[in-house]
């Protein structure tokens, strides 16, 4: 009996070692199937159409977008060509590698808008003389955009004059220092020979010299009543007629 009952321990003993052993490395199994947050693999952001990204100061960085400000509308070369980026894109943000991103910000102010001054550029915008848009509320723009065009032939009727910008062509309309008929300019200084040159004055003023007439591709092209014209170098429409009201 004392016998049996030595062996019966024993296996009580082993089963309850084995049942440890068990026990434990369900431990270790199941603690090695959570990871600790530190060990989390963490979200990879890309610039990429749909991520959004947070404005720092001037520049803008790639953010979660529950913190996001603006939406990437899609990539484009850097500079962008010409229908590159979409209409309602407010910046265009340089990410280097020869590529940008067109982004729209969630809320205002939109500056992509036309005349806002910002975004891409398009009808209804402001451009300076070189071709780069400026903000209408601004004083230092030259002309409004009726159309951007890959050339001055594909320009609309009414086109006064054009500027070149970036992979295209600006078509002017009225506005600006943009001459049209029925304004009062100053005399041209000797040699000019662009009309940007020429300087817009009220027809009341005492520096009134002449007032246009037309803007034509020739000088035959004049309306009646003109007796004298202008002829500017490389201009979309070279020929601004003149009447004379001060002699």
């Amino acid at each position: 009996m004392a016998t049996g009952s030595r062996m019966m321990v024993s296996l009580a003993a082993t089963i309850a070692v084995a049942a440890v052993v068990v026990a434990a490395a369900g431990t270790v199994i199941a603690g090695r199937a959570r990871p600790s947050p530190s060990a989390m693999p963490r979200q990879t952001l890309m610039w990429s159409p749909g991520s959004c990204a947070a404005r720092d100061g001037a520049r803008f960085s790639l953010t979660p977008c529950a913190r996001g400000q603006a939406e990437v509308l899609t990539l484009a070369a850097d500079p962008p060509g010409r229908g590159d980026c979409p209409d309602d894109t407010d910046e265009v943000v340089r990410l280097g590698g020869g590529r940008t991103a067109c982004v729209r910000n969630f809320q205002e102010p939109h500056p992509g808008r036309p005349g806002q001054g910002g975004g891409v550029l398009r009808a209804g915008d402001c451009v300076a003389l070189d071709g780069r848009e400026r903000p209408c509320s601004s004083a230092s723009w030259y002309g409004r955009a009726v159309a951007v065009t890959g050339d001055a032939t594909s320009c609309p009727p009414g086109t006064l004059d054009t500027l070149d910008a970036p992979d295209a062509v600006v078509c002017l309309g009225k506005g600006g220092g943009v001459l049209a008929a029925g304004m009062c300019v100053a005399a041209p200084r000797k040699g000019v020979v662009r009309r940007s040159a020429i300087s817009g004055v009220p027809c009341a003023s005492s520096r009134a010299w002449a007032r246009v007439t037309g803007i034509e591709k020739s000088a035959r092209g004049c309306p009646k009543g003109s007796d004298r014209f202008f002829r500017a170098r490389g201009a979309y429409r070279p020929v601004t007629c003149l009447h004379l009201v001060s002699k």
